[in-house]
């Protein structure tokens, strides 16, 4: 239901000069803490933290918590799980974030609440580069409903559309002037607004 159109659009979207680089595998090397459901606290014991919302600290000794690796994205980011996003919202929700977890504020702390600060700011960095560019956000939602696009795979694309970044190619090698330069990039943008709404369109309906 979701792997057609909408796989197709944002693989051409993967076509203009704004690309979206690859992003490294999170490892956790206390993999029983940071996947363990249950809800007590590492370090004293006690109930600990709701799996969902932000208490990242324990109630009770205040120590960080592990991430809980199970969270999606959006949920992390308290944004809707939809390809129009608030990145203004976004930002801020990321700000937010790493003042509460980035590892600069735990120098003192114990050696397992360091490593859970570097594995929490670790997510938030990739939660809010994926999120923000709408390529890597649109191929997330895919993979959230069980559709992955395997790197390098082409869909068949609108000829016409092929033959419209051809035009554009050419007329940045021709570019002599400023003017002319910004006169590319205002098409580029239309464009890409284009496919964006045609993107979220696709997403809403549940388009194949």
């Amino acid at each position: 239901m979701w792997g057609g159109r909408t796989g197709a659009l944002l693989r051409v979207w993967g076509l203009w000069p704004a690309g979206v680089r690859g992003r490294r595998p999170l490892g956790y090397n206390a993999a029983s803490l940071a996947g363990n459901n249950s809800p007590q606290c590492w370090n004293c014991g006690g109930p600990g933290v709701p799996k969902r919302g932000d208490g990242f600290f324990c109630p009770q000794c205040r120590a960080l918590q592990p991430p809980d690796l199970t969270r999606d994205y959006f949920s992390l980011m308290d944004c809707n799980r939809a390809f129009g996003v608030d990145t203004a919202k976004l930002q801020n929700r990321y700000q937010q974030l790493q003042r509460l977890v980035h590892p600069d504020f735990f120098s003192q702390r114990s050696q397992t609440e360091k490593d859970f600060s570097e594995k929490h700011a670790t997510l938030v960095n990739d939660a809010y580069k994926t999120l923000l560019a709408p390529l890597s956000r649109g191929l997330y939602l895919l993979k959230l409903h069980g559709v992955e696009i395997p790197e390098g795979t082409d869909y068949a694309m609108d000829q016409q559309f092929l033959m419209e970044i051809m035009e554009i190619n050419e007329k940045l090698a021709e570019a002599q002037s400023e003017a002319a330069m910004k006169e590319i990039e205002s098409i580029v943008r239309a464009k890409q607004k284009e496919l964006s709404d045609n993107v979220s369109k696709a997403f809403e309906q549940g388009e194949e």
